[in-house]
């Protein structure tokens, strides 16, 4: 059986789990992002189990139909709105998923609020080019962290904001009062944390109703001494708007680690733009987080070729 290890950018994933349990089977690690259709069906027609990492690599109904032989398509998480998981019941392929540690997506953002409120990338730069300080940060004590989407990690970083000794203010479409006061934060109005918030942070699942969630208009209802960090999705954010914003100095800056398209071009104006910190896609780059997406991994397959699938899915 032919097993392809998707966008592997670091060559770490065969380092991260025992493969060596999956006996019969040959393993091919793709380190390049496989960007179009034809590169797709060109490199993975020959494969039975194809293993995602996240959404990097779409599969869509066309790209599916070009794949006659996948049987069994890994996604690392339990979610993936880059599979057309009808397109997948119809052409005989089982989905399945893993298990994740999100932990480090909420530490990589506080590093993106503390870089950015902070200037750390700037005074980095300055002191190894033999200068020393020339920006002014602020503190985040006494602020306003505006969160939206108090799920799992927004409600984590939302109790992190809290230690620094900040204000928090959540909002998500359907967000219960009451499930905010049990994190211990204020529900509030997506208006009203706008204008209130000194940093915000995105913590929604990328849909038809949060694509451009964040635009020209609600970049005009910040405050130009506010930041705004993104570690969900980049379509979230409408990245024409936010470029305006950045470089007008409509908002203080901005801390991103996810875009609309990744990897991000060589010529994005992102690479860039002032008044942003930007890394790439690490929210969920981590030792444990490895471990347990290729561990899962791992069980997937062998569940699959014992005949009793697990973490179906499409079912």
């Amino acid at each position: 059986m032919q097993v392809a290890v998707l966008d592997d950018y670091q060559n770490a994933a065969l380092t991260f789990a025992p493969w060596e349990q999956l006996r019969g089977t040959t393993i091919t690690s793709f380190a390049e992002h496989l960007a179009t259709d034809d590169a797709v069906a060109d490199a993975l027609a020959s494969f039975e189990v194809i293993v995602a990492m996240r959404e990097r690599t779409p599969f869509t109904r066309d790209r599916l139909n070009r794949l006659p032989k996948l049987r069994l398509l890994v996604t690392t998480g339990m979610a993936n709105t880059s599979i057309d998981m009808s397109a997948c019941s119809d052409n005989g392929v089982v989905v399945a998923g893993t298990g994740v540690v999100r932990a480090a997506t909420v530490e990589l953002t506080w590093a993106l609020i503390l870089s950015t409120t902070r200037h750390i990338c700037d005074e980095h730069i300055s002191v190894r080019e033999h200068g020393w300080q020339h920006t002014i940060g602020t503190h985040l004590d006494g602020l306003t962290l505006g969160v939206l989407g108090l799920g799992n990690i927004g409600s984590r970083v939302a109790q992190i904001g809290q230690a620094f000794g900040m204000n928090v203010l959540a909002w998500s479409e359907n967000l219960d009062p009451e499930r905010a006061r049990e994190v211990g934060v204020r529900a509030a109005t997506k208006d009203e944390l706008l204008a209130a918030s000194d940093v915000i942070t995105i913590h929604l699942r990328l849909s038809e109703r949060t694509v451009g969630l964040i635009g020209a208009a609600e970049l005009a209802r910040m405050k130009p001494t506010s930041f705004l960090v993104n570690t969900s999705r980049g379509p979230i954010i409408d990245e024409r708007a936010l470029l305006t914003a950045l470089a007008t100095g409509r908002i203080a800056g901005a801390g991103l680690d996810v875009y609309d398209s990744e990897p991000l071009p060589l010529d994005h104006p992102l690479r860039s733009a002032p008044r942003v910190v930007t890394t790439p896609h690490i929210g969920y780059v981590s030792a444990q987080s490895y471990e347990r997406f290729y561990g899962d991994a791992v069980e997937d397959i062998a569940a699959f070729i014992g005949g009793t699938p697990i973490r179906v899915l499409n079912a």
